[in-house]
């Protein structure tokens, strides 16, 4: 049976790339970063951030999640944030949803407050409207994480909608904020 594809579909930013920065190395995952992966959305206080992390969140959620991230059958991109020493310390990810392409992004606690983040998202959507100039990035963030927020409007996301989204961590409904940005409005973060 031939399914017919949206052009969206079957188009995409590419395989998923190693993005060198100033301090950081953006990679693929390996099945390695599980426990990494556990530890830091085991933290309350990042699960809280993010709609679909349920908690608790443990290796097996991690390990379920690096095989749907490795899958080559879904366009676009999951990238580890590492350091010099390649520990997995959180994650930018553009994904194809609702036809549309969304950023998404996470950092263990530990490593929040040193920019690392403004780096990595900045690194990711130059690299990805390199590669699609016409696409627009969707994105977002609960309204209580102005951290995230400053990041997007530091890039040039516009801020497009609020409304409710419900948090798996949360198990509740929270004040969320939607953004979107054209690669004409994309302002790259320079690296502290």
């Amino acid at each position: 049976m031939n399914a017919i594809l949206s052009p969206t579909l079957l188009r995409g930013p590419g395989p998923c790339p190693t993005v060198h920065t100033t301090r950081l190395v953006l990679r693929p995952h390996r099945t390695t970063d599980a426990d990494a992966i556990a530890e830091s959305l085991g933290d309350f206080e990042v699960a809280r951030m993010l709609s679909r992390v349920p908690l608790p969140y443990d290796r097996q959620d991690a390990l379920d999640w690096l095989a749907t991230a490795a899958s080559t059958s879904l366009p676009g991109w999951n990238l580890a944030i590492t350091t010099g020493d390649d520990v997995h310390i959180g994650v930018v990810a553009i994904e194809l949803r609702h036809g549309q392409w969304h950023l998404g992004y996470w950092l263990n606690r530990y490593f929040w407050g040193r920019g690392f983040m403004s780096e990595a998202t900045s690194a990711v959507v130059e690299r990805f409207f390199r590669r699609m100039p016409e696409e627009m990035l969707h994105s977002g963030a609960f309204a209580d994480n102005g951290a995230s927020l400053r990041i997007q409007d530091r890039l040039g996301f516009a801020i497009t909608g609020r409304g409710d989204l419900y948090s798996r961590s949360r198990g509740a409904m929270a004040p969320h904020i939607t953004t979107r940005l054209g690669q004409p409005d994309f302002r790259p973060i320079l690296a502290a």
